[in-house]
């Protein structure tokens, strides 16, 4: 549905992206996440017709966004970080504007607004002036506009900036209820949006993709999936070069606290990170208690996203192998 192919933008000298290559199939949402201006915006913007790029292509339902910039914005819907309504106007009237200036025919724009006033829950705003709503309002009103014309393509700007957290799971549920009859790109830095709301994600960093892949793989072979927090009497050093022996083990390392509690007295907090499909629970512990250290507490901690954003955003890998394993 969209295909993004070696897209470059730059100002000046001064590249805003490089080479940004990616694809989102048909009902799939695809997160863009990356660092405040890591090029997430620019991207969007050259997909919705706004910006032209300096190289390569894109298409947006077999539309080159170019070539038939006019055939692109029919289909797409476009919300940009701040969306753009008219304050003085209600919602009923602002969304029989805006799918006026889409082309919808008079016959159909009462059905048409009535479905997306329905499907963003607006029903008791609708005839409320817009600039006596909440943010989290004017953000549902900003996504009716965006589908009001029911175009097979959505393309939303950090949807839920500046939201409240019972604002940000309203609009999270209505983003999510839109898959499957569209295509969604949705572009954010706040990590937990991408993997409650996102199939795939594509992390940006400094103009340039450098991973592309589910939420799930990606924590996998980036990370090695899973590993333990332990909590022990004794000390951590000696520990370490006990558990580092351990057959499963790739790294043990000292940390703060296990658990989120409070640091003790003569107490050692480490965090043992397991080799990819092992699983060495049984043996860190019968190792600790033969060794004999006063085991408090052993648990078991899954990687998460985050890991994964700030491995990709701080380290300049090459993740070729991650992008090219991941599932569509």
């Amino acid at each position: 549905m969209i295909e993004v192919e070696h897209l470059s933008k730059i100002y000046g000298s001064t590249p805003a992206i490089t080479d940004v290559t990616f694809n989102v199939e048909p009902g799939e949402i695809l997160g863009l996440l990356g660092p405040n201006g890591a090029g997430k915006t620019t991207t969007m913007r050259i997909l919705a017709g706004y910006l032209p790029a300096t190289n390569g292509n894109a298409r947006i339902a077999g539309y080159d966004v170019h070539e038939n910039s006019l055939a692109v914005r029919q289909k797409i819907g476009y919300l940009p970080e701040t969306p753009p309504l008219y304050p003085e106007m209600t919602v009923e009237g602002f969304l029989h504007f805006v799918a006026q200036i889409k082309g919808i025919p008079a016959g159909d724009r009462h059905q048409k607004v009535t479905a997306a006033i329905e499907r963003c829950n607006l029903q008791d705003k609708q005839r409320v002036i817009i600039r006596k709503l909440s943010k989290g309002y004017r953000q549902r009103v900003g996504i009716a506009q965006a589908i009001v014309h029911d175009p097979p393509a959505i393309i939303l700007d950090e949807p839920t900036v500046g939201l409240d957290p019972r604002q940000i799971i309203e609009v999270r549920n209505l983003i999510k209820s839109l898959a499957g009859t569209h295509t969604i790109i949705l572009s954010t830095h706040i990590l937990p949006e991408v993997s409650m709301t996102c199939s795939r994600v594509a992390i940006i960093n400094r103009g340039k993709v450098v991973a592309t892949n589910t939420p799930d793989n990606l924590m996998t072979q980036l990370t090695g999936g899973s590993g333990y927090e332990v909590e022990i009497e004794g000390e951590a050093a000696l520990a370490k070069q006990v558990l580092q022996n351990i057959a499963g083990v790739s790294l043990v390392e000292s940390i703060p606290t296990a658990g989120g509690h409070q640091a003790q007295a003569n107490r050692a907090y480490l965090r043992v990170i397991s080799q990819p499909g092992k699983e060495p629970g049984k043996d860190i512990a019968t190792t600790l208690v033969r060794a004999g250290f006063g085991l408090h507490e052993l648990r078991r901690v899954n990687a998460t996203l985050e890991d994964v954003f700030l491995q990709l955003t701080t380290e300049e890998k090459n993740l070729e192998a991650v992008t090219q394993g991941e599932t569509a």
